[in-house]
């Protein structure tokens, strides 16, 4: 996604919560409330185009994340900087459900590897 469709996300998610219903009044963004988490669903890009399956997978395998996650090592909190493919994001957060990773997860940064271009 780029990062002008990023922002309108956020911006929603912000306005959302800084105006959250009272009672039974009927917000008007278009966040809903799934599975314990807010979300937005997007249908277009930026020019009002659909989005393409093939697009977007091509884009994902492009992407990688830099999970920042604060451990505790003999007494000395220290930052660990992983590098994470999409393709393992998910098996990498659920190292943490299954112990096999210890620690919290700071931050998750998307960057895309110069090589990869």
């Amino acid at each position: 996604m780029t990062e002008e469709i990023n922002k309108k996300v956020i911006n929603i998610f912000c306005k959302y919560n800084a105006n959250a219903p009272k009672g039974n009044e009927e917000m008007e963004e278009p966040v809903k409330y799934f599975a314990g988490f807010d979300y937005v669903k997007l249908k277009r890009d930026n020019n009002g185009r659909a989005f393409k399956e093939d697009k977007l997978l091509e884009y994902a395998q492009t992407c990688h994340y830099i999970v920042r996650v604060m451990r505790k090592v003999n007494g000395e909190v220290c930052l660990y900087n992983y590098d994470v493919p999409n393709d393992k994001l998910f098996k990498f957060i659920k190292s943490f459900e299954n112990n096999t990773l210890n620690g919290i997860i700071i931050e998750i940064d998307k960057y895309f590897p110069e090589g990869l271009a």
